[in-house]
């Protein structure tokens, strides 16, 4: 588990094809590679994944083909800037909110403001029923509060203080970021299909609750 608290960056240094996937080098600070021995779990940009090398300057992660085609890591260009967090460990604060590090789409940056305001997103329709104002969402890894949403995007406020300390300043309108709903959403919405109220799921998806 994560928390969507994004304390490091690191750099994307090379990517390179394996059998069943791609093998992934990132360029960290060194307080995140003390946490980086083999087998710990390491979410990059919002996706988990876990450390297979590590020396004093980079780590490595093995990526499967599906976590390739579900995220952005396999298009990203090297020498990107990515965002880095450690495993939660029991009695660190949860300042964010609980992230399982499991993306469930791509979605894209469909606007910025020029300082400070809403940045709205586009997301598949299928993460809409999971999607609601005051609700947590992450981008790319970051812990982040919808303001507003629809069936297809949704808005959230960033104060200039993230922006400065994560990659998001060099994102720009159509830019991919990898997307993940707020894990109570993701059961609210099981367990409704589960019970045959996909209609009731839609048009709050489109409308809100109603009386």
């Amino acid at each position: 588990m994560f928390t969507g608290l994004i304390r490091h960056l690191g750099t994307l240094e090379s990517r390179a094809s394996r059998a069943g996937g791609a093998r992934l080098r990132i360029a960290a600070p060194p307080d995140l590679l003390e946490r980086a021995e083999a087998g710990a779990s390491i979410a990059v940009n919002g996706a988990c994944l876990t450390s297979v090398a590590s020396d004093g300057r980079a780590w490595e992660a093995d990526l499967s083909e599906e976590t390739l085609a579900k995220t952005t890591l396999g298009r990203l260009p090297l020498g990107t800037a990515v965002h880095l967090e450690p495993a939660l460990r029991v009695g660190d604060p949860l300042d964010g909110h609980l992230v399982a590090g499991h993306v469930d789409a791509v979605g894209q940056l469909v606007s910025r403001p020029a300082d400070e305001g809403l940045w709205r997103f586009a997301l598949p329709p299928e993460l809409a029923p999971m999607t609601a104002p005051k609700g947590s969402v992450a981008v790319d890894g970051i812990s982040l509060t919808v303001v507003d949403c629809g069936t297809d995007w949704f808005t959230v406020a960033l104060i200039p203080e993230t922006v400065k300390r994560t990659a998001l300043h060099a994102l720009r309108p159509g830019d991919p970021v990898n997307l993940e709903a707020d894990p109570i959403g993701r059961y609210v919405a099981r367990a409704l299909a589960l019970r045959g109220a996909e209609g009731r799921l839609t048009d709050f998806a489109q409308r809100g609750w109603r009386d």
